[in-house]
């Protein structure tokens, strides 16, 4: 049970209550369905209980309105402590106009992460921004491996829209890991995923013309580079954003951080997972001057820090994403060439299906495999570019 209050206005009455109501301690006042007859019934059951509360747990569109309760408020300074105990107000309980859940357009996505990150306006961004982070919030809470297949497919072919595909990727990185493993409050998985997704607004049309850009960096795009943290975070703060911890997590997302994770400041703790996010998306993505790392190393080495030790942080990713995350080539014991669909029961049994056989042709529909038989265990992870079959991501997410 996960008890928030609830503003006596935002209240039904006359028909029937979409929530259970409860007293504190949880003490049950009106089961879901009650009819609140009038409004003199309501104000008996404030006078006896002041704070009434609803369990953010009940139902999908409790769920979903708590959400939205808190991305409205993480925008704002006010602390995590605050944010949750703020009632639910009734305009909280409407269910916005919102893009399908079930299916979402990638690429036009990436399109309106790109034009947002590069020119954000001041008049519009807060509305834009949260917008965009919305989403990639439901779709990281509702589907997650096709958010993770159609992010790390992306990525590791993008290079004119590189910079928001980065974003993108990294900010759901957290939020899964966030929600899945860390399992921290909601209204920090929102904020690591804005500070994620807001990280390098201050240079996003640089980083998309480094990703294809084959000439030695110039003094100024060095000095740009460096800088980009603290300009981003300044940035940010001229858009409307208040939230402290969300402009520190931004402003130090690339300081190199000391001692155990757990024990640092809220906003470092958020930098730090960013950080590793940032550092695998990156290997998994093209540039002009070199290959990608393939996916499974790219995620091995997110399990060690800059001293070549374990890192915590490192293994919580790998916890959430499996050693073959969806959107992963990989070659079966078998011979034949398969992409990863799912997570799978362990880190390196993820659900897959086979795009190539062993002959080097396609299947007439792609073939669904168990990683964990010995006869179609992974071997090894296959590099995107060396796949020699163009299949569309609508299609491949079709699969799962």
């Amino acid at each position: 049970m996960n008890l928030l209050p609830i503003d006596p206005t935002a209240i039904p009455v006359g028909r029937p209550l979409p929530f259970t109501l409860y007293g504190p301690k949880g003490v049950l006042l009106a089961s879901k369905g009650y009819v609140i007859a009038d409004k003199e019934e309501l104000q008996r059951v404030l006078k006896l209980n002041p704070a009434i509360f609803i369990d953010t747990d009940e139902t999908q569109e409790v769920q979903r309105a708590y959400l939205r309760h808190l991305q409205k408020m993480v925008f704002s300074s006010e602390p995590l402590g605050k944010i949750t105990a703020t009632p639910l107000r009734p305009e909280d309980l409407q269910s916005p106009a919102r893009p399908s859940e079930e299916k979402i357009d990638w690429l036009d996505l990436q399109l309106r992460a790109t034009q947002l990150l590069r020119t954000p306006q001041v008049h519009d961004f807060a509305e834009r921004f949260q917008e965009l982070h919305a989403i990639v919030v439901r779709s990281c809470i509702t589907q997650p491996d096709a958010t993770l297949f159609a992010l790390v497919y992306l990525s590791a072919q993008e290079t004119a829209m590189y910079s928001a595909t980065h974003a993108l990727l990294v900010a759901s990185i957290c939020m899964i890991v966030a929600r899945e493993v860390l399992r921290w409050p909601d209204a920090r998985m929102l904020q690591v995923g804005r500070a994620a997704l807001s990280m390098n607004i201050a240079m996003t049309g640089l980083q998309d013309q480094l990703a294809r850009q084959s000439e030695p960096l110039s003094a100024a795009q060095i000095a740009a580079i460096a800088e980009h943290s603290v300009r981003s975070a300044a940035l940010l703060r001229q858009l409307g954003v208040a939230d402290p911890v969300w402009l520190e997590a931004v402003r130090c997302h690339h300081q190199r951080f000391e001692g155990p994770w757990e024990q640092t400041p809220e906003a470092q703790q958020l930098a730090r997972l960013i950080q590793r996010a940032d550092q695998f998306a990156a290997r998994i993505a093209p540039r002009a001057t070199r290959a990608p790392m393939d996916v499974a190393a790219a995620m091995r080495a997110s399990y060690f820090d800059e001293a070549r030790q374990p890192d915590a942080i490192g293994a919580t990713i790998i916890k959430a994403l499996g050693i073959y995350p969806p959107g992963t080539f990989v070659r079966l014991a078998s011979a034949d060439v398969a992409v990863v669909l799912r997570r799978g029961t362990t880190a390196g049994t993820p659900r897959v299906a086979v795009v190539l056989k062993r002959d080097g042709l396609p299947p007439g529909e792609p073939i669904p495999r168990d990683t964990s038989q010995p006869e179609w265990r992974i071997v090894s992870a296959v590099p995107q570019k060396d796949v020699r079959i163009i299949t569309p991501l609508d299609r491949l997410l079709s699969l799962i």
